[in-house]
Formats: structure tokens, C-alpha cells, sequence
């Protein structure tokens, strides 16, 4: 009988023991715990934009070599998508309303449109005036609004693309504009500038156009990059060197930071079936992390 139960709770403690280290149970019960999502070293030093399409895959730019995008699948595993043409570099990737990938190219100074079914790349919109277009978002009404930075001069300007896809400026001579977002109303669009370490909040009227600014916040070490909204409008914030998403409330107050693995964090998107999953890209990793929140994407 003392042997029997012996063995019973050398089993049973195996039981919870498997439970309490198994990985998945942990990323599905844990809020802002980073997970590894995929391998290490699968993507180049530049390993940016990750975006979920309405079907819910995410995508992100320059897979095993500079000019590619992914397709990673839900177990993390990754897949070449496509190969840009010529000497085109993605930054950033955002869906249309259509389901067509719009893609951040800095190298060619370009928008690019990606038809996700036949793969065709074209120019979705081309501005002699682009330092180098860096990120991307998109309003309800297809308005497109990029960051542009002019890294060696240390500043930057903010387009605006219409659905007549011809680029208008916005506003010249700010910082060195990197992550840019809309709030869920779509009424202020916050960007952010890398190395002056500040947060600019932009009000917009109807037609998308800037009619006031103020400052949201700042930091005072460590850079930024890619930003995404949730659906109540707090402002995740990717943190450059850092190795954290800063999460404030759309007063500009900081209410949770995640702890992540890698340090040079260069943007995050959410996705998932309850669209409550981080997906967040690392630079030195080389690699994509993810982690639960408790509030939906925008």
C-alpha cells in the first residue's frame, strides 16, 4: 500500500511538473510575458515590420536575406513569401482595406503594393522628395500616412497618401520621424522620433489633415521604433536598445512595460485569434517574440 502511494505521487508530481514548465499553457494563462515565437537567426539585422492580413497571417520584411518577405506560420515556422524587385528593401508592411499589402520601401524611396494572390509588386507611390519612407498606417478612409527620416541630418518629415496615391506633406523638419500610428478614433496620429527620445501626438481634422501637436512624451535614454495602438487607445511603444514594449494610456502615462529578450526591438503588431498577441521583431535576435495582452489590437 506505501509503495502504491508513493508511485502515485512520483506520477502526480510529474503531472504538475509537465504542466508548470509547458511552455504553451504558460503563454496562454500569462499577460506580458515574452515568448520566443520563432528561431533565432532566421531573418537579417533588419528584421522589421511584422503585419497580420485579415486572414490572420503575419508577415514580416527581409527573411534569410535583405529584400525578402515571410510568412510565419503559427508554430513559428517561416517561409519566403516573395522577393521584392530590384534593389528594394522593406521597412514596414500594412494591409489595405482590399487586402493588399502596402510595403515601406527606404532603399527605392517607395511605397510598394503587393497583390497577395499573384504575388505582383508594384509602385503604389513614388515622391523624389522621400528621404526614405520608414513606417506606415492606414485610416478606416485609406488615407496611408509614413514616417520619413533623414538619419544623418537628424530629422525628418510625415506624408500623406490619399486613394488618389499621390504624396502630400504633411509636415517637414521634425525629428527623426520613425514609428508612426493612428489612435482607434483616428483622430490623433502619434510619431515618434528616434534619437530626440520624444513622442509627438498629432490632431487630425476629417480630411486626415494635422490642425494641432503637442508633445506625449519623452525619454530621456535608449531609442524608439515601430508604435501600434490597442483597441481602447493605449500606445504600445517599441524600445530601442531597451529591449521593452512601453505601454501608456492615451493620456501619456505609462502603465506597464514588457521585458522582452532581445534589445534592439524595431516594431510590433497584434494578431492572434482574439487579436491579443504581440508579435514583436528583434533586431540583434534576429527573430520574432510574442506575448498576451489583456486588451485587443485597434
Amino acid at each position: 500500500m506505501k509503495k502504491l502511494l508513493v508511485i502515485a505521487i512520483v506520477v502526480i508530481a510529474g503531472i504538475a511538473c509537465h504542466r508548470k514548465h509547458n511552455p504553451q499553457k504558460e503563454f496562454d494563462k500569462s499577460l506580458f510575458r515574452a515568448y520566443d515565437h520563432t528561431a533565432e537567426n532566421l531573418f537579417t539585422k533588419n528584421c522589421e515590420g511584422p503585419a497580420v492580413d485579415k486572414e490572420g497571417r503575419l508577415f514580416v520584411v527581409n527573411f534569410q536575406k535583405d529584400g525578402t518577405i515571410g510568412l510565419v506560420q503559427p508554430d513559428g515556422k517561416v517561409e519566403l513569401f516573395l522577393t521584392l524587385p530590384g534593389k528594394s528593401v522593406g521597412n514596414s508592411i500594412r494591409f489595405t482595406a482590399e487586402g493588399h499589402m502596402l510595403v515601406a520601401d527606404f532603399v527605392e524611396h517607395n511605397v510598394l503594393e503587393v497583390d497577395p494572390e499573384s504575388k505582383e509588386v508594384t509602385v503604389y507611390c513614388h515622391d523624389d522628395r522621400f528621404n526614405q519612407p520608414n513606417d506606415l498606417c492606414i485610416s478606416k478612409k485609406g488615407i496611408v500616412y509614413a514616417s520619413d527620416p533623414n538619419w544623418q541630418k537628424q530629422n525628418g518629415q510625415i506624408w500623406k497618401i490619399g486613394t488618389d496615391k499621390k504624396a502630400v506633406l504633411l509636415k517637414e523638419n521634425v525629428g527623426t520621424a520613425n514609428g508612426i500610428c493612428l489612435s482607434p478614433d483616428e483622430k490623433t496620429l502619434y510619431v515618434n522620433e528616434s534619437i530626440q527620445r520624444r513622442i509627438v501626438a498629432y490632431q487630425l481634422d476629417s480630411k486626415g489633415n494635422i490642425t494641432g501637436e503637442k508633445t506625449f512624451t519623452t525619454f530621456e535614454d535608449f531609442g524608439m521604433d515601430g508604435m501600434k495602438c490597442d483597441s481602447k487607445g493605449n500606445l504600445y511603444i517599441s524600445r530601442y536598445g531597451k529591449g521593452t514594449i512601453a505601454i501608456f494610456n492615451d493620456g501619456g502615462r505609462q502603465i506597464q512595460e514588457v521585458e522582452l529578450k532581445g534589445k534592439d526591438v524595431s516594431n510590433i503588431t497584434f494578431g492572434g485569434k482574439d487579436n491579443r498577441t504581440c508579435f514583436v521583431t528583434l533586431q540583434d535576435r534576429k527573430c520574432i517574440e510574442k506575448f498576451r495582452t489583456d486588451i485587443a489590437g485597434k
